[in-house]
C-alpha cells in the first residue's frame, strides 16, 4: 500500500493556509484518481483508491491510501505510523506532501531521507517511523526573516497566487503514476514540466508575472 500523507491543520480556519498545501495536494490526487469518500481512520481523514501506471507501462495500478492527519501539523507522525503499521508498509512506501519555505513559490522537489530542516511535521514523522520516507516538497517561498515564518505559513495564499497554486496541484495529481511507480525523479520532472516555475531566491518577494 502506497501511503500519501498530506500535511496540514484540521478545520476550516486553516483550510486556505500555506501550511495546508499538503492537504490540498492530497485532495487533488484523490479527486483526480477518484478515490473513495473520506472517512476517519488512523487519526486522519483517509481515502483509498488506485493510481494507474504511467502511459505505456505494462504494470498494474497501484493501491494507495490518502491521509490528511487530524492531529495538527506538528503531530503528523502519529497518523502516518498508525497507517504504516496497519499495512506493514516500508518507509519508502510513505510519501509526505508538505509546504516548503526554502523553495520559491511554485517550485517542486522530491527527496528521500534527510533531516527535517526545521519542519515540525517532518520531524514528527521521522520520530515515529525514521527518516527514510519520501518527501514531496511544495514551494511557498520564504517571508525573508525567521521571525515572520510562522505568520507566513499560517496565512492564506493571496488571490494573485491562485493560478500557480492550482497549476502545481493539478500537476502533482496528473503526474502521480510516476510517483506510484516509484520513479520520484521522473515524477519531479513531470510536475515541473506541467507546472513550470522560475527557480528564484525563496526569499524574493512575490513572483514575476
Amino acid at each position: 500500500m502506497l501511503i500519501l500523507a498530506g500535511l496540514g491543520n484540521p478545520g476550516p480556519k486553516y483550510a486556505g493556509n500555506r501550511h495546508n498545501f499538503g492537504f490540498m495536494a492530497a485532495d487533488a490526487i484523490a479527486e483526480r484518481w477518484r478515490f473513495s469518500p473520506e472517512r476517519r481512520r488512523f487519526s486522519s481523514l483517509a481515502r483509498e483508491g488506485e493510481i494507474a501506471p504511467p502511459t505505456g507501462s505494462p504494470g498494474p495500478a497501484v493501491r494507495a491510501l490518502i491521509l490528511k492527519p487530524q492531529t495538527f501539523y506538528n503531530d503528523s507522525g502519529l497518523a502516518v505510523s498508525e497507517a504504516m503499521k496497519f499495512y506493514k508498509a516500508a518507509p519508502t512506501e510513505v510519501v509526505a506532501f508538505y509546504d516548503e519555505i526554502d523553495l520559491a513559490p511554485g517550485r517542486f522537489r522530491m527527496k528521500t531521507g534527510g533531516g527535517a530542516a526545521g519542519n515540525n511535521g517532518i520531524r514528527s514523522i521521522t520520530a515515529h517511523i525514521g527518516p527514510d520516507f519520501r518527501r514531496a516538497r511544495l514551494g511557498t517561498g520564504h517571508p525573508g526573516h525567521k521571525d515572520r515564518v510562522l505568520g507566513h505559513v499560517l496565512s492564506d495564499f493571496h488571490k494573485v497566487e491562485a493560478p500557480w497554486v492550482k497549476a502545481l496541484l493539478e500537476a502533482c495529481a496528473d503526474a502521480a503514476p510516476f510517483l506510484a511507480a516509484g520513479d520520484d525523479e521522473r515524477y519531479q520532472a513531470e510536475v515541473m514540466r506541467l507546472a513550470p516555475a522560475e527557480k528564484l531566491d525563496p526569499k524574493a518577494v512575490g513572483r514575476p508575472g
